[in-house]
């Protein structure tokens, strides 16, 4: 077994930036929240988006976004958890996306790496998250894992453009544009650090996604950056990612960060500071 790597002390502080994609009802970080937020903010993070990915998740975000002033929420059901919905659950997460901070339908989208669920009922619900989010005039944060297609034909039976992003993002400049075309901004996470020569291609696409569409997330408690592969990640890592992301892209880190913010600022109606 090899040694763990050495803690590389806390991430820059690059000036304002937003996690757009948080777990924050994930015990790794619901246990010692208090702390989780100051590490943020420290590291320059003003705003936190919590993901619910069960009607029961998106309460627990929308309970945490009432308590903590710099945390939002999105809710919604995550396609491979599917197996286990029910109408009742999906009432509840109509009724929560009217609740105080509730700034994004989702997690929702396709998954067919995992083939945990049918995909036709994985498409159903995602069309119902896409229709909630058009009604109620929010953005829709889409998961897509071995699926670009299947998300674009659906997001097309929506008329686009579509208002939303596609977090995660783990694909190459093509299928960036493709939803790009479709009216969404593109999210990128820890994957975007790694060194793996496999990943040039997503290195390739952060540098192509145009400024004004570009957001950046932890995905926390996954997916954490180098240097803290690894680890549990939080919030304050986004730091690690939007770092990375200004060197593909070749411009100024506080630059790239007032940018990313701003964008984050503008999807999901975020106040400023």
């Amino acid at each position: 077994m090899s040694a763990r790597r050495p803690d590389p002390g806390p991430p820059p502080n690059l000036g304002p930036l937003v996690d757009t994609h948080a777990h924050l009802q994930d015990d790794r970080l619901r246990r010692d929240l208090p702390a989780v937020l100051a590490r943020a903010r420290a590291s320059g993070v003003e705003k936190v988006v919590a993901i619910g990915i069960t009607a029961e998740d998106s309460a627990e975000v929308v309970a945490i976004a009432a308590e903590h002033p710099e945390v939002y929420a999105a809710v919604g059901y995550q396609p491979n958890g599917l197996l286990d919905a029910t109408e009742d659950d999906w009432r509840r997460i109509v009724e929560l996306a009217s609740a105080p901070k509730v700034v994004a339908i989702g997690e929702t989208g396709l998954d067919r790496y995992w083939d945990r669920v049918p995909f036709p009922l994985q498409q159903e619900w995602f069309r119902r998250h896409l229709a909630l989010a058009r009604e109620r005039d929010l953005p829709v944060v889409i998961h897509c894992r071995d699926c670009e297609a299947d998300v674009v034909a659906a997001l097309r039976e929506f008329e686009p453009p579509t208002r939303g992003v596609l977090h995660s993002f783990t694909g190459n400049r093509d299928q960036a544009e493709a939803f790009l075309e479709l009216g969404l901004h593109v999210s990128f996470a820890g994957m975007l650090t790694f060194g793996n020569k496999s990943l040039d291609a997503l290195r390739e696409a952060a540098a192509a996604v145009p400024i004004d569409r570009l957001l950046v997330e932890t995905d926390s408690p996954y997916l954490a950056p180098d240097p803290r592969r690894g680890r549990t990640n939080e919030p304050a890592n986004v730091a690690w990612t939007a770092r990375k992301l200004a060197e593909v892209r070749g411009v100024p880190e506080g630059e790239l960060a007032r940018a990313l913010a701003a964008n984050a600022r503008e999807l999901f109606r975020l106040p400023e500071g």
